[in-house]
């Protein structure tokens, strides 16, 4: 396992009435990719941006676009969000008919697929898919909305996805979204995380390229 840390700054927090200046800002601290909530008021309680965003925000950023799809049907709109620009492509095991199929579609595109699952679901529910994945993502708030706090409990889910992925023989990037900050960073990168979606802890501050590096230093001083 790669002792790197890599920050995804969730764009869900930034202040949409100035995101250029706040990407700029995360982008010019090194942030290695750029986390884009899609939520469709179905699958999860919000409603948030679509392809359109995604398209303007590849013409705006050189940063890769991790795009974290909270919506019922994946499967049919998948290639909205890849002819946008996605970069990284995270579907919800619970919310995807052919995980397998979604799975291969992104990779054939030339994107990175990654898969989720919600806080209430096994992480042994990722088991059959590991070896499809660039990316895991452990969410340590329900989705829907940014500013939750952490859920203690997603420590044990980080331990036992790490643990999962040894004894399968691949290490895709673990990465956890939800109440991150200088502290929660520590404990989910002892457990094995090692890719942070930060929003409120960094474009909440009044330097978040500062803030967003600040976490990143905690978590990499911790392993």
């Amino acid at each position: 396992m790669s002792d790197r840390i890599w920050m995804s700054p969730s764009i869900l927090s930034a202040d949409f009435g100035s995101l250029a200046a706040s990407i700029t800002a995360v982008e010019a601290a090194g942030a290695d990719m750029l986390h884009v909530d899609v939520m469709d008021g179905h699958f999860v309680p919000n409603l948030t941006i679509g392809p359109p965003v995604v398209k303007a925000l590849k013409r705006v950023t050189g940063l890769p676009l991790d795009v974290h799809l909270m919506i019922d049907n994946a499967d049919a709109t998948l290639d909205w969000y890849l002819d946008a620009g996605a970069d990284w492509v995270t579907v919800h095991v619970e919310a995807v008919t052919d995980v397998p199929g979604v799975l291969t579609r992104i990779r054939e595109a030339g994107a990175k697929p990654g898969l989720t699952l919600n806080p209430a679901t096994p992480v042994e529910a990722m088991a059959p898919y590991l070896t499809m994945v660039d990316l895991l993502l452990v969410m340590s708030v329900n989705p829907g909305f940014g500013g939750q706090s952490f859920m203690p409990g997603s420590i044990m889910k980080v331990d036992r996805l790490a643990f999962m992925c040894a004894e399968a023989g691949v290490s895709p990037l673990i990465q956890v979204d939800g109440g991150i900050n200088e502290m929660t960073a520590v404990e989910v990168a002892k457990a094995g995380a090692r890719a942070l979606v930060a929003g409120n802890a960094v474009f909440c501050e009044p330097d978040p390229g500062a803030a967003m590096e600040r976490i990143r230093a905690a978590a990499a001083a911790a392993i």
